[in-house]
Parts: C-alpha cells; sequence; structure tokens
C-alpha cells in the first residue's frame, strides 16, 4: 500500500511538472493567436476585445477551457481556443498574468 500511496505521489508531482507554465512560450503563442484582438501584452486598444494583462492566471486559465470545451459560447474565442493544447493553455495564462495590466487609481 505504501508504495502504491508513494508511486501516486510521484505521478501527480512529475503530472504537475509536466504542466508548469513557460511564459516565453506563452508570449510567442499569444503573438501568433491572441495579438491581433488583445494586443501582444494584452492590453487590447479596442472597447471591442477584454483586456488579459494582468487578469489572474486561473481566470485566463479556466476562460480559455471553457471555450475550447464550449461550455462557455462564443464563436469566435472558441475557434481561437479550439486549437490550443492543455500546454499552451497554461503558457498564455501564465503569460498574460504576468504581464502589466490597467492601473485604477482609487480616491480616499
Amino acid at each position: 500500500m505504501k508504495q502504491f500511496i508513494l508511486a501516486a505521489g510521484m505521478l501527480s508531482f512529475f503530472a504537475g511538472q509536466a504542466l508548469a507554465a513557460d511564459i516565453e512560450a506563452g508570449k510567442a503563442k499569444a503573438t501568433e493567436v491572441c495579438a491581433s484582438c488583445h494586443g501582444v501584452d494584452g492590453n487590447s486598444t479596442s472597447h471591442d476585445f477584454p483586456k488579459l494583462a494582468g487578469q489572474g492566471e486561473d481566470y485566463i486559465r479556466n476562460a480559455l477551457n471553457l471555450y475550447k470545451s464550449g461550455a462557455r459560447k462564443n464563436p469566435i474565442m472558441a475557434s481561437m481556443a479550439g486549437p490550443l493544447s492543455k500546454q499552451d493553455i497554461e503558457n498564455v495564462a501564465a503569460y498574460f498574468a504576468s504581464q502589466k495590466g490597467l492601473i485604477v487609481k482609487q480616491d480616499n
């Protein structure tokens, strides 16, 4: 039983390592797939497309997975997210999350 638990733990560890995000690969994929609408760094200049820079990595990853699966409906995003691999999604999410987003000043 101990060997099974150890093996399961190691498998889980290495599976997590396989999906470690690569920000440079995310930048390359974002430049190729996302930049025309969302901007290279995720700071879209159009009100028609959301700014992705500085958004949470989990949020971007989940949104892309939902578009990819069809659970979140948007024909344009479905066609963009559909061909992305799990690794592409991890990388793109990490890249956009690492970018400087819109800063909102609050009056105190």
